[in-house]
Formats: C-alpha cells, sequence, structure tokens
C-alpha cells in the first residue's frame, strides 16, 4: 500500500512552487536572499518531516528561524572576539 501524505519534501517542493511567481516578482538580489530562505528549509527537512503539523509553511518558517537564530548567535561571538581583542591592544 502506498503512501496517504505527502512528504515534507514533496509539500516544500510545492510551496516553493506556489511562491514561484513572487519570487520573479522580486529584484535579482532578494531573489537570492528569498532562495536561500527556501535552502534553511530544506536543511532542516529531516526535522521538519517529524512535526505533524497541518501547515507546511510552519515547518518551513521554524526552519528558517532556526537557522537565522544560529547566523545571530555566529555574528555576536564574532563581534564579542573583535570587542575583546580591541580592549586588549
Amino acid at each position: 500500500m502506498g503512501r496517504t501524505n505527502s512528504t515534507y519534501r514533496d509539500l516544500l517542493r510545492a510551496t516553493e512552487e506556489r511562491w514561484h511567481p513572487y519570487r520573479r516578482a522580486l529584484r535579482r538580489h532578494d531573489q537570492d536572499h528569498f532562495d536561500r530562505l527556501f535552502e534553511h528549509a530544506r536543511a532542516h527537512a529531516d526535522a521538519a518531516g517529524y512535526l505533524n503539523h497541518q501547515s507546511v509553511e510552519v515547518r518551513i518558517l521554524v526552519s528558517v528561524v532556526l537557522e537565522q537564530e544560529k547566523r545571530i548567535d555566529d555574528l555576536e561571538s564574532t563581534v564579542e572576539e573583535l570587542a575583546v581583542s580591541l580592549t586588549l591592544r
């Protein structure tokens, strides 16, 4: 017997296709940032597949927020390291 529910990866692909007209309307430099959001969503596909939520968009947004949180943490660490190195001079 086959699966009755679509996989998260299938739903993600379909969502990205639905958003394609929006992407196409963005300025060229914004399209790259938009694409990166879906890269974040794909990076956490295994975890998102475990979340049995009705809305695929919620899973996508949590993945995006997680990646942005990691990036903020990295940037804060870099700023802190720079601040320490400047005070040692």
